[in-house]
């Protein structure tokens, strides 16, 4: 896949998440998997993006119009379906080690409200005639939750892979990271704010983002995963 278009669909993962989201789930049409039981993690995939994209579409002219409510709706979304805090602690972490509870939320709210700052317009242009097809479902090592692996369908090129990982919290499936092709937003954002947290505390960093002395950046290069 062409690197812009990696780019443009790792940008709409994270300013979805969907940061719960990706282009899959918050832009794409909804293909089943032939057994997905009600409670499974590839359920929670399928009918959120069923949800989002709805919404999208029927306001999308409210949305162009009012940005403010545009990101209202995709904070909602993102406080729904994202483990911010888990994924944050996953995002600094070397640097997350003893660090409080309150300073793990700082920097995962100042991290979310950045992305979306940046990207969540994008999500109104972004092509909405997109297919997502779940291809499976398995547990990830530890018991740390599950790997949903799916597949975005294109009309003008290849299949691209897009997995989710989900763990439960509080009895409800929760995503704390999403790789396209393979490409993790949680290793592209420990690299980035790697350095950043070497020279300056968390609270530091996260005053940072909050000023736009910081930007988060989805130009992803290929990593390992989480």
């Amino acid at each position: 896949m062409k690197l812009s278009l990696k780019r443009s669909l790792l940008s709409a993962v994270l300013a979805s998440a969907l940061l719960a989201a990706a282009p899959a789930v918050v832009l794409a049409q909804a293909v089943a998997p032939a057994q997905a039981a009600p409670s499974s993690a590839s359920q929670v995939v399928l009918t959120s993006s069923t949800r989002i994209l709805t919404t999208l579409e029927k306001r999308r002219a409210e949305f162009k119009a009012n940005p403010a409510t545009l990101r209202q709706y995709v904070t909602s979304e993102f406080n729904t379906l994202f483990d911010r805090d888990y994924s944050a602690r996953l995002v600094l972490g070397l640097h997350g080690r003893g660090a409080s509870d309150a300073d793990i939320k700082l920097f995962a709210d100042a991290l979310g409200d950045n992305l979306m700052s940046r990207y969540g317009q994008s999500l109104l242009d972004f092509n909405s005639q997109l297919k997502v097809r779940v291809k499976s479902e398995s547990a990830l090592p530890g018991g740390r939750g599950v790997k949903v692996g799916t597949e975005m369908l294109r009309s003008d090129g290849d299949p691209i892979p897009v997995d989710y990982l989900l763990r439960q919290v509080g009895g409800q499936w929760k995503v704390f990271d999403v790789m396209v092709e393979g490409v993790s937003f949680v290793q592209t954002f420990r690299n980035q704010f790697d350095a950043p947290l070497r020279q300056k505390s968390i609270p530091q960093v996260a005053a940072d983002l909050r000023a736009g002395r910081m930007q988060v950046n989805g130009d992803a290069s290929r990593g390992s995963g989480n």
